[in-house]
């Protein structure tokens, strides 16, 4: 039994080698070396980020692989000393690690669903209130909130681009940037709609009230990726970044609003003291945003999704937040838990393995 298991681990190993294109990714290796002796390359300061940053993950992927076999030999090894000798205690072992050796390649299988183009990119996402008043830019703020939460769980740094801040509590709108491995593969089927029902705590009758707040997730795209982004359709306004108050209040107007007017489609950035430093990340959100959408198009036109599905406004809701019920129940996946807690502390795997299982 336990040398049939071994045996299909091997299989699964072998599997994942020529899916994940093992001899490749070492060829590719050794290029990357050759180009990192090169003076003139440590001159251009980008290209050897980007080089560095494909190195590690392609070396990690063969270091992760190269653990597993070595794992798998040394099993059998072991097992033929444990048949040998007649070793039960060791033959408990090797179960043992046998275990330990296919939760790592079930690990590893996993990271499969994240073969769509982006998906290791860095991500934003943009938070936006709807209807629903205090109440909405409320649940916005807990589901800023919520992400922050599970970008620190998963070891992915974050950066909050713009937040308008709400006129009672809350927010309108907010933009964070996600810095990571797969982090926008991890988030991508978060866009979309999501609604809260509860005993409103801004309504003296105690009454049940349900907003709703729209996520979209967009990847942080290549600058080589070429987006058509006209100067001249854009409106850029700038204003005061908002902040904590007093030494703390920015006195210029650093704050940068872009509009595309043709889509209407707006960015916003206050994260650096600098009009232009801003001005360029808010350029740089627009291109990626620009990406994203007319990427969305095309698959909702070859789809033939567009007359199926309803008014985005607050129609399309993709999971549902029940606090009085302590239900939240994902309407794509069928998945609910009742730890509605557990889940708004940024404990939302469950929800976005399933997506990326099921291919949404």
């Amino acid at each position: 039994m336990i040398h049939n298991q071994i045996e299909n681990l091997n299989k699964r190993i072998q599997d994942l080698k020529r899916y994940l294109d093992y001899d490749k990714k070492k060829s590719r290796i050794l290029e990357i070396e050759l180009e990192l002796l090169s003076p003139e390359n440590w001159k251009k300061t980008t290209f050897i980020k980007k080089i560095n940053k494909e190195k590690y993950f392609l070396n990690r992927t063969i270091k992760n692989i190269n653990h597993i076999e070595t794992e798998i030999k040394e099993a059998i090894i072991f097992l033929e000393l444990a048949i040998e000798t007649k070793d039960n205690q060791l033959l408990q072992d090797i179960f043992k690690n046998i275990q330990k050796i296919e939760k790592n390649i079930k690990k590893i299988e996993f990271y499969r669903m994240f073969s769509k183009k982006n998906d290791n990119s860095n991500c934003y996402v943009d938070i936006q209130s709807g209807s629903g008043g205090i109440d909405s830019q409320d649940w916005s703020k807990i589901l800023l909130r919520m992400y922050l939460k599970w970008a620190d769980k998963k070891g992915l740094q974050t950066e909050i681009i713009d937040e308008s801040i709400g006129e009672i509590v809350g927010i309108k709108s907010a933009t964070i940037k996600i810095y990571g491995e797969y982090a926008f593969g991890w988030l991508r089927t978060e866009t979309g709609i999501h609604r809260l029902i509860r005993k409103s705590p801004f309504d003296a009758g105690k009454r049940r009230h349900t907003s709703f707040s729209s996520v979209f997730v967009y990847p942080d795209i290549d600058s080589q990726i070429c987006v058509n982004l006209n100067l001249s359709e854009l409106r850029i306004d700038v204003y005061r970044a908002s902040g904590a108050g007093g030494q703390h209040v920015n006195r210029t107007e650093s704050a940068v609003r872009i509009t595309h007017l043709p889509t209407n489609l707006v960015t916003q950035c206050q994260s650096n003291r600098s009009q232009h430093k801003n001005k360029e990340q808010a350029i740089q959100q627009m291109k990626s945003k620009l990406y994203e959408m007319q990427k969305r198009k095309k698959e909702k036109e070859k789809k033939e999704l567009e007359k199926n599905k309803s008014n985005i406004t607050w129609g399309n809701q993709i999971r549902s937040y029940i606090l009085d019920n302590s239900k939240i129940k994902d309407l794509r996946t069928g998945i609910e838990t009742n730890h509605v807690q557990s889940v708004l502390d940024g404990n939302l795997d469950n929800f976005i393995e399933q997506s990326l299982i099921m291919g949404l």
